[in-house]
């Protein structure tokens, strides 16, 4: 049994409205947007960070894993509000995790490991102090940290 988030656990929220062309031939929203939904709640959560230059002096951020649990089916037409949220900063990586409400209805939640990659070297690094503080900042609920 997952942990349930709860819109409180959040202090940054994504909203989209579903499209047609997200639905599958049941006429729910097709599972593998779900994770289209987590890239962009993640780009958004991240652009105050990074601006427009998507690699910060040659570094920035990497997928490493993404995973999903499917709690409910999700119908088209939806405007979906999506919590984003780290919930731990290790030395170069860290975990977020994403929980997509319909209303109050919960009906999927994301986990990501995000890596702190230098582009340039094609390898991991430690996550700058600069990303540190503003990802402190942002959150509600503390993230555990580690170094």
């Amino acid at each position: 049994m997952i942990e349930r988030p709860r819109a409180e656990d959040f202090s940054y929220f994504f909203e989209l409205a579903t499209r047609w062309s997200d639905c599958d031939m049941l006429g729910h929203v097709n599972n593998a947007r779900f994770f289209t939904f987590d890239e962009s709640a993640r780009l958004d959560y991240f652009e105050p960070l990074v601006g427009g230059d998507r690699f910060v002096n040659g570094g920035g951020f990497i997928l490493a894993h993404i995973e999903c649990d499917f709690l409910e089916q999700l119908h088209h037409p939806a405007t979906v509000r999506l919590g984003y949220r780290v919930r731990r900063i290790g030395r170069s990586s860290m975990n977020t995790e994403g929980a997509l409400f319909d209303g109050e209805r919960l009906v999927a939640v994301t986990r990501s490991v995000l890596v702190w990659f230098d582009y340039r070297d094609n390898k991991p690094q430690p996550l700058p102090e600069h990303a540190r503080a503003f990802i402190r900042e942002r959150e509600r609920v503390a993230p555990e940290e580690a170094r």
